[in-house]
C-alpha cells in the first residue's frame, strides 16, 4: 500500500552513541530531552560491529511517550528485535540491510508499530534499493562515515551523493544521515536532500543546547 507522505520535516536528532553504561546513556539522553523531538539509539549486536550496545530496550521504558524514540539496529537480522523495542516504546525503527536477509520482512514488521527505516553503510550501493517499493518506508538512513558502528566519523562528501540520487527518485521520503555531522557539513547534507541528521560528536561537546540550537540554525540559514 503507497503511503501518504507528510510535507518534509528538517529534524536534528541527538545520538547518545555507543556507550555500554547506562548510566551514560541515560545521562546524555537527559541532557537533550528538553529540547530533542526524537533521540537516536544505536544498537549493536557485537556481530554488525564488535560491541553489543543496547540490546536490552527495557531501561528505555522511561522515556516512552516523552521523546521519539528512534532504534537503529547495527545487528544480524534486525527484524528479531522490532517487537521487543516497541514494547518498550520505540515508534522509529531502522535496521542496517547489510545484514537483513528479508528487506521485505523487516519493513512489515515496523509498519506494524510504527516509521519502517531502512540503514545503508558507507561502502554499500544505492542499488540495494532496486527491490523495495519506497512507498513502503517511512525514512532512508545512510551512513556519511567509512564505515557504520561507532562515533566520531568524518562526513565523506561523496557519500551525500546516494542521497541526493535518492531525493531524486523520491521528493518526499525522509531521509536521515549519520556520521560527521556538524554545523557545516550539515549545510551540504540539506543541500543534497537530507531532512533528518543525527548527530553525537559535535551535539555533546561542551554546551550541548548551544550545540544543537548552532545546528538548527545552520539549516535555517541563520
Amino acid at each position: 500500500m503507497s503511503k501518504i507522505r507528510n510535507p518534509l520535516h528538517l529534524e536534528i536528532i541527538p545520538a547518545p552513541g555507543t556507550l555500554k553504561d547506562w548510566e551514560d546513556i541515560e545521562k546524555r539522553i537527559e541532557l537533550v530531552l528538553p529540547f530533542a523531538d526524537s533521540i537516536h539509539i544505536d544498537v549493536t549486536d557485537g556481530k554488525f560491529v564488535p560491541d553489543e550496545v543496547c540490546l536490552d530496550p527495557t531501561p528505555f521504558k522511561k522515556y516512552a511517550g516523552r521523546v521519539i524514540l528512534e532504534a537503529h539496529f547495527m545487528t544480524e537480522n534486525p527484524v528479531q528485535y522490532v517487537k521487543s523495542f516497541a514494547d518498550c516504546g520505540f515508534t522509529r525503527f531502522i535496521g542496517q540491510v547489510e545484514k537483513m536477509p528479508d528487506i521485505t520482512e523487516f519493513v512489515a514488521e515496523a509498519q506494524l508499530y510504527g516509521e519502517a527505516g531502512l540503514g545503508i553503510d558507507g561502502p554499500t550501493n544505492l542499488s540495494v534499493l532496486d527491490t523495495v517499493n519506497l512507498d513502503d518506508i517511512d525514512v532512508v538512513q545512510f551512513y556519511t562515515g567509512e564505515k557504520a558502528g561507532y562515533s566520531g566519523a568524518t562526513m565523506l562528501p561523496d557519500r551525500l551523493e546516494k542521497a541526493r540520487a535518492l531525493r531524486e527518485k523520491d521528493p518526499f521520503i525522509a531521509i536521515e544521515i549519520d556520521g560527521g555531522v556538524n554545523d557545516q557539513t550539515i549545510v551540504m547534507a540539506k543541500e543534497a536532500g537530507v531532512t533528518r541528521f543525527v548527530t553525537t560528536g559535535f551535539i555533546y561537546k561542551d554546551n550541548v543546547e548551544e550545540n544543537f540550537k548552532k545546528l538548527k540554525n545552520s539549516i535555517n540559514g541563520f
